[in-house]
């Protein structure tokens, strides 16, 4: 079984053995460590799944970001607030375009609104775009009226990493870099590296076959150790990818 919290914790202790340090995102555009790790979190659902990733991080010693979106199904501000306790980075997983149709006006203010909520709960000082796939709208299209930088913001992913760089891999979809399971979740990359699974990323780490520079995108939603709630993910998210895969054709 892929997708398991004991794979991940997996994954971990051997990237750990490996000799990567890990930092948020916050801190790795400030520094110039040679061999780092992001783990970054889209919270899309579930929230309690988050808080036990953050605590299995907690326990080993390594800071994660986590992205918060504005709506009920993620939106916890007790699991927030233990989250950031835990040490790890609070972030606003945005959406505002989208939910907004397209009118930036609006988003702009709709943005700002969260934000503050946001920043009520942790310190937020990086924001990640949410792909919003059943949506034809592109959410990263607000900076071209607005500036995030304004609010204090120092990073966005899509739009302050250089991927030629720091390789880039996510597990949108339940699969890992899948072009076929993203519509938007993706970037230019300089690096031409397959993953099939978890275990064939711990084998290429194992190897020596990884860069020294990543960002690693998981959702803490599929992440499960219980069989139904794993079971559900896998069915669900494979009806999800077909229907991406039709909104993209």
């Amino acid at each position: 079984m892929d997708f398991t919290l004991k794979t991940y914790q997996q994954l971990l202790n051997i990237f750990k053995a490996s000799g990567y340090t890990f930092q948020t995102f916050q801190n790795f555009l400030n520094d110039t460590t040679p061999r780092a790790i992001i783990l970054r979190h889209d919270v899309d659902k579930r929230p309690g799944n988050a808080l036990k990733t953050a605590w299995l991080e907690h326990e080993l010693g390594l800071p994660a970001s986590y992205y918060f979106r504005a709506v009920p199904e993620s939106w916890d501000e007790a699991i927030i607030r233990k989250i950031a306790g835990l040490g790890h980075e609070i972030g606003y997983h945005y959406e505002n375009l989208s939910v907004c149709k397209g009118d930036p006006g609006r988003a702009w203010e709709d943005f700002q609104a969260n934000l503050a909520k946001l920043r009520d709960l942790a310190p937020v000082t990086t924001i990640c775009m949410h792909g919003s796939p059943l949506s034809r709208i592109n959410n990263l299209d607000l900076w071209q009226t607005y500036d995030y930088k304004a609010l204090g913001i120092v990073g966005e992913p899509y739009l302050d990493v250089d991927f030629t760089r720091v390789f880039y891999l996510t597990d949108t979809g339940r699969r890992w870099n899948h072009a076929g399971a993203s519509i938007r979740d993706r970037v230019d990359s300089g690096f031409d590296i397959q993953v099939n699974s978890t275990g064939h990323l711990i084998a290429l780490a194992l190897e020596g076959r990884l860069p020294d520079r990543m960002m690693i995108n998981t959702h803490p939603q599929r992440w499960e150790g219980r069989l139904g709630p794993w079971m559900w993910e896998l069915v669900w998210q494979n009806m999800k990818n077909v229907v991406k895969k039709v909104l993209s054709g």
